[in-house]
């Protein structure tokens, strides 16, 4: 086993540590805001970023991906190397950008790629900027991780109408001890058109909500999805499908 190392940034209160070849982003606190496998800087080296992969299952070729909260970056630089779509991201810290780029290999932006500096609950309020998500990933924490920044009926209402009214899916990375307050009021906003996965070991549990056209479930057509997030990401989608059928009564549409 590698031993532990600690790098402090004597300037903001952004920490990182390594061990066994990973290397973790921290926000002046031991929780892991963020993770890379140095080796391979473009996986995903975390349970929950890969379960918020799971949109796939429902709309598997997305044109837009909007995500509200960079962190280290992994999950940007998934769907920017794996997916053909749009990324554009949202990171209120500019330091945090900085340590996305310098540590964690995120790469400058280009005509698929745009990081914005901004607030995210003022970037989707304003709707300016970016074309209507048919992804949306949401992974807002601070360094207390106590629970979302933004957690309310009033912003996940605004998360809906940041999306693709022809039909599209937003995940949501919620943690600790405030589920279902935060499940409550996201099922309200997206009037009830929500779907939730286990809660992981770690504490997370990933929340999947839809806008727009209503999405048909039909359960070959998602294994079929499932064996194409397997070969395509390398992602166990079937293991995804349990859970839904697991935590969720699944009709013909959602």
């Amino acid at each position: 086993m590698c031993a532990k190392k600690v790098y402090v940034d004597p300037c903001t209160d952004l920490s990182f540590s390594e061990e066994d070849g990973y290397r973790y982003l921290h926000f002046g606190s031991p929780w892991i805001q963020g993770a890379m496998k140095v080796s391979r800087p473009y996986e995903l080296a975390l349970e929950y970023p890969r379960q918020m992969m799971s949109c796939g299952l429902f709309y598997p070729n997305p044109k837009h991906i909007l995500q509200l909260g960079l962190g280290a970056a992994s999950l940007t630089k998934f769907c920017y190397r794996y997916t053909e779509a749009q990324v554009d991201v949202v990171e209120v810290s500019e330091t945090v950008i900085a340590a996305a780029r310098q540590w964690f290999k995120l790469p400058y932006d280009d005509d698929r790629l745009t990081v914005h500096l901004a607030d995210a609950k003022e970037f989707i309020g304003n709707r300016r900027g970016y074309e209507p998500a048919d992804w949306l990933q949401v992974d807002l924490y601070d360094a207390e991780a106590e629970g979302p920044v933004y957690d309310d009926v009033e912003f996940y209402t605004m998360c809906r109408r940041a999306m693709n009214k022809a039909g599209s899916v937003a995940s949501f990375n919620l943690f600790g001890s405030i589920f279902d307050p935060s499940y409550e009021a996201i099922h309200e906003a997206f009037k009830g058109r929500t779907l939730m996965l286990p809660e992981m070991a770690e504490g997370n549990r990933i929340v999947l909500a839809f806008a727009g056209e209503k999405c048909p479930l039909d359960m070959q057509e998602l294994y079929e999805r499932a064996a194409l997030v397997r070969e395509r990401w390398k992602l166990p989608g079937r293991k995804w499908i349990a859970g839904f059928k697991r935590m969720n009564e699944l009709g013909e549409s959602i």
